[in-house]
């Protein structure tokens, strides 16, 4: 067990972070202010200091957790997260928005459907969470291109930076982005109180930098369309680049980002020995001292690569240890906008993702891809997001020097003070000196005085009658604290585990002991639980709304409950006599109320009147009805599938007569020049997304022809050859990272001399690269084939053309507007629109995944899939999982897949790379009570063709659920595509 400690006040206790204050209560006058800097303000609802945030006139500490929506293409749930996130105590959410996805035609803005932005402003306002809105215009993210369209790999300035033509591209996205973003501030109504310009730009290649001018050009994009809260930036580190007063393109308030365990999930038991962040009030001091300080991204998981560990590792890594060392470091350096990078991955559907990362966007983050809240670091984030919601003195106190022998004899202990102002109180964060060891203040409570704990708070709340303060530490650790309630009585009320003592200076002192078993006592009118970690885990503190504001009476210590129970609790309202409660289970348990308002006589519990009982303590006690169905999943190989061959381009006679000539004799793109008589470049031609072929004619001069071929596709891409109807070879890119490859094909014996035939080239492609380094412009790193040579056995150039190239149909003017520019890629059956639901299965043969294909070759299989779960009362996660069989897995073939489902391409599979197995495919997306089509393309890359071993539908836990009725995304269905062919 890592140690990392929050305290309050005088204490060191047992393994882990505390926070608690030292003198009695205080608090602080509230008033808006203008900007530090001396700017005029462009509104007065959300100002700032250099403590912290204020929203109308109240300092905050702005809680939050990364959430894309676009990763999720379900708006019906969008809420579900958000009150996952909101249930953790947060009060934030931040959000990117992908360029790429909603102006894949230049100059076609389009933010509807599925893209709309609308259900998750509509979604935040309902849960009561602020946003921090990040649209770019580049977004970096793990997407492809880093958020920008294929499109501008065709121009010929340096991306991220002044050039004329690329500042152009931008406008129209930023106008319409910025317009939308901007009817949904809080000036407004809104939830937006953040806005963040740009991302990470703070490296330079061969351009001037840093560049201001740039910056500013985006900040005015976004001032222009009516952004008037906040700009925060988020720098790659903390550099200081546009902090305020730094001149042209200096933002309202800096923050900066910080990854300090890495992206390899390979050792996850092991944290590097120089990876803890030490100097970041230094540096905050130094660069922005007038500014909250600000970590815009903290690491709270990792992405993965094409052949890694798997989301399970990188939670592992970035686990609830991590949270307790890091990110009360962050506290000891006052953090007081703090946004967690991911709060909730997602997946990077229809070819989103960039090429470093698979299908699945889990990140190993607290709320799982298929939203399962049961990873331990969710309820450790939850312990400490809601004690800030508790400790508004936090957010004034001065962070000191870290000290060793100051506070503590004890050289091996590190404590850093928060020195306290006008009686607020002061905060001490306590540590491991070795911050990877692995060996195990005065506080306002309501009126009481808590002077000093060694287990840390979580929660306390003043009720009519009572106080109730909630503290917790490590299992089987001995704890104290002190209260400066004089003459007062100790009553037992649970429990038995503690002894209680009046000091020389009249200092109630409780001693306890953690136990399996929780301990109560009472002293006067605070009654104090005593817990253990796993026992607080169990503990909610849903807010009361407020005249149907979710956001409640306040953002520090806002009217609450507390509820001891239940997998999730997710929202309580107050309505008259009758208190409304949602909450999730996941199996039987009971539900213990605490804090019942006065005049509440009534329970409904989802909607539904429940009985409770009273506890001595005066709490409501209650035993919801569970009951978690037994539920079975069909069995896929039953299904009745259907099959159509997918490369009839390798099929004799085949006429290539309608695809687009590839003639293109020069290209802008400024990465790779070209070294070929024809651009081979797919973005070239308008294709920047998934599958593409290329058929090349030429005529024969007989045997002993040789291809060398260059092909690039992006990390774990792979590449198919033919000549004519016999296949040649293909680079199966065992090593994962490849993303390129430059092979020697000995092509099959060709007719006469003079004869024609053709070269079909299938290159997969697995994204575009990101351009996090401005100048290097990697995002033009061009798709398809690079080079190519054929050679006559006297080794004499043969001549190949005319060059015909296809990607998904339509290109930039793409068929499917619903699902999006990305969703489709080039194959046969993607251009014809066979993955849509409904196809006409009448034109197919029968054929199953499972008998697979007999030759290197591609074939798409399709079957109808119905469902019939209660997915109105449960949340039933699905997810589609490929077996890869018994025996000797390496002798089998290898092969790629792309699982379609509903047209919703959710799943690329490559058997000799991996790691991903397992494809969870939300609600919404499928049909959970009537009839789906399911899609499985299967790539054969070895002569002998492949099928696939297994694949199969797994179910999680159900959990009756109180989330909103989840809505089904209708796209679509196929009908006869014109000009496909």
């Amino acid at each position: 067990m890592k140690i990392f400690q929050v305290l309050a006040a005088a204490a060191l206790a047992s393994p882990v972070c505390r926070a608690f204050t030292v003198t009695g209560p205080g608090g602080h006058p509230l008033s808006a202010i203008h900007a530090p800097d001396g700017r005029a303000l462009l509104q007065d609802l959300v100002t700032w200091d250099n403590h912290s945030l204020m929203i109308r006139g109240e300092r905050a500490m702005m809680f939050s957790g990364e959430f894309h929506p676009f990763r999720l293409p379900v708006p019906s749930l969008y809420l579900d997260v958000l009150q996952k996130v909101k249930a953790l105590g947060f009060n934030m959410v931040s959000f990117y928005v992908d360029w790429a996805l909603l102006e894949g035609t230049q100059g076609r803005f389009r933010a509807d459907g599925v893209f709309s932005l609308e259900p998750f402003f509509d979604a935040a306002k309902q849960a009561g969470v602020y946003l921090l809105a990040r649209p770019g215009p580049y977004i970096n993210a793990e997407v492809s291109g880093g958020g920008f369209p294929g499109w501008l790999q065709r121009i010929k300035g340096v991306l991220r930076t002044d050039a004329g033509d690329f500042l152009q591209t931008t406008d129209s996205y930023m106008a319409n982005i910025c317009a939308i973003i901007a009817k949904h501030q809080i000036t407004r109504g809104g939830p937006v109180v953040l806005f963040q310009p740009e991302n990470e730009y703070s490296s330079g290649h061969k351009i001037p930098f840093p560049n201001g001018k740039y910056f500013q050009y985006v900040i005015d994009q976004a001032r222009k369309a009516g952004i008037v809260v906040p700009m925060i930036n988020n720098d790659a580190g903390p550099t200081g680049y546009y902090a305020p007063g730094s001149g042209v393109g200096a933002v309202d308030i800096y923050g900066h980002d910080s990854y300090p365990l890495g992206f390899n999930c390979g050792n996850p038991s092991q944290w590097p020995s120089d990876g803890f962040p030490t100097n970041f009030r230094q540096l905050h001091m130094a660069q922005s001292p007038v500014t909250p300080f600000s970590l815009v991204e903290f690491q709270g998981g990792s992405f993965d690569p094409w052949g890694g560990y798997g989301p399970e590792q990188c939670a592992a890594l970035v686990n609830h240890e991590f949270e307790r060392v890091f990110y009360k470091n962050n506290y000891a350096a006052g953090v007081s906008i703090f946004n967690i990078y991911m709060i909730f991955g997602g997946t990077n559907w229809g070819n989103l993702g960039h090429p470093g990362g698979y299908t699945s966007y889990d990140y190993g983050a607290c709320i799982r891809e298929n939203r399962v809240v049961d990873r331990e670091k969710y309820s450790e984030l939850k312990l400490q997001a809601e004690f800030f919601k508790v400790s508004p003195g936090y957010l004034v106190a001065v962070p000191g020097a870290a000290t060793t022998g100051v506070y503590s004899d004890d050289a091996r202990v590190t404590i850093t003070p928060l020195l306290g102002r006008n009686g607020t109180g002061s905060f001490f964060v306590v540590r491991h000196t070795d911050y990877a060891r692995t060996a195990p203040a005065s506080y306002p409570v309501g009126r009481h005085v808590l002077l000093y704990s060694t287990a840390e708070v979580f929660t306390w709340k003043q009720f009519a009658d009572s106080t109730v303060l909630v503290v917790y530490g490590g299992a089987n650790e001995t704890h104290e604290f002190a209260l400066a309630d004089k003459g007062q009585q100790v009553r037992q009320r649970e429990g038995d585990g503690f002894t209680w003592q009046v000091t020389d200076d009249s200092a109630l002192v409780v001693k306890w002991e953690t136990t399996p078993g929780r301990q109560v006592i009472q002293i006067d009118d605070l009654i104090i639980h005593m817990l253990d970690r796993n026992q607080a885990y169990n503990y909610w503190v849903p807010v009361l709304s407020t005249d149907g504001n979710a956001y409640g009476s306040s953002l520090v210590n806002p009217e609450a409950i507390i509820v001891n129970g239940g997998y999730l609790v997710r929202s309580a309202s107050v309505q008259g006599s009758t208190l409304s409660l949602r909450a999730d289970f996941n199996t039987s348990t009971t539900l213990e109320i605490i804090g019942v308002p006065k005049g509440v006589t009534q329970l409904l519990l989802n909607g539904c009147p429940v009985r409770h009982a009273r506890t001595p303590l005066g709490d409501w006690l209650v035993q919801p009805a569970i009951k978690i169905p037994k539920l079975a999943v069909p069995d896929l190989k039953s299904l009745e599938w259907r099959r159509v061959d997918s490369l009839p381009e390798i099929r004799p006679g085949y006429d290539d007569s309608a695809w687009p000539l590839a003639d293109h004799k020069t290209s802008n793109n400024s990465k790779v020049p070209l070294q070929t008589p024809v651009s081979l470049y797919g973005a070239d031609y308008g294709f920047n997304t998934g599958t593409l072929v290329f058929r090349g004619h030429f005529a024969s001069r007989g045997s002993d022809l040789r291809l060398r071929l260059r092909t690039a596709g992006g990390s774990a891409f792979a590449s198919s050859v033919w000549l004519d109807d016999t296949f040649v070879g293909s680079f199966a890119n065992s090593a994962a990272a490849a993303a390129e490859d430059n092979s020697t094909y000995a092509l099959p014996a060709a007719s006469p001399r003079g004869t024609r035939h053709v070269l079909t080239v299938v290159v997969d492609t697995t994204g575009l690269d990101e351009n996090w380094r401005s100048g290097f412009d990697n995002m033009k790193a061009p798709r398809g084939i690079l080079d190519y040579a054929l050679t006559a056995a006297d080794g004499s150039l043969v001549p190949v053309g005319p060059w015909k190239v296809t990607g998904n149909l339509g290109g930039e003017d793409y068929a499917d507007v619903f699902r999006g520019p990305l969703n489709e890629g080039g194959l046969f059956f993607e251009r014809q629109g066979f993955h849509l639901p409904r196809p006409p299965v009448e034109r197919f043969q029968p054929g199953s995944p499972f008998d697979g294909i007999g030759a290197a070759g591609v074939a798409f299989f399709v079957a109808p899939l119905a469902l019939d779960y209660p997915a109105d009362e449960y949340d039933i996660p699905l997810s589609f999982v490929f077996d890869k069989g018994l025996g000797d897995n390496s002798t089998a073939a290898d092969y790629r897949a792309i699982l379609y489902v509903n047209g919703f391409q959710y799943g690329k599979y490559a058997s000799n790379i991996g790691p991903q197995t397992e494809f969870p495919v939300p609600e919404g997306i499928l049909d959970y009570k009537g009839h789906n089509w399911i899609g499985l393309a299967v790539w054969a890359l070895d002569k002998g063709g492949a099928k696939v071993p297994g694949l199969r539908l797994n179910m999680g836990t159900a959990v009756q659920t109180s989330r909103s009725k989840v809505q089904l995304v209708k796209g679509p269905r196929w009908h006869r595509r014109e000009h496909a062919y």
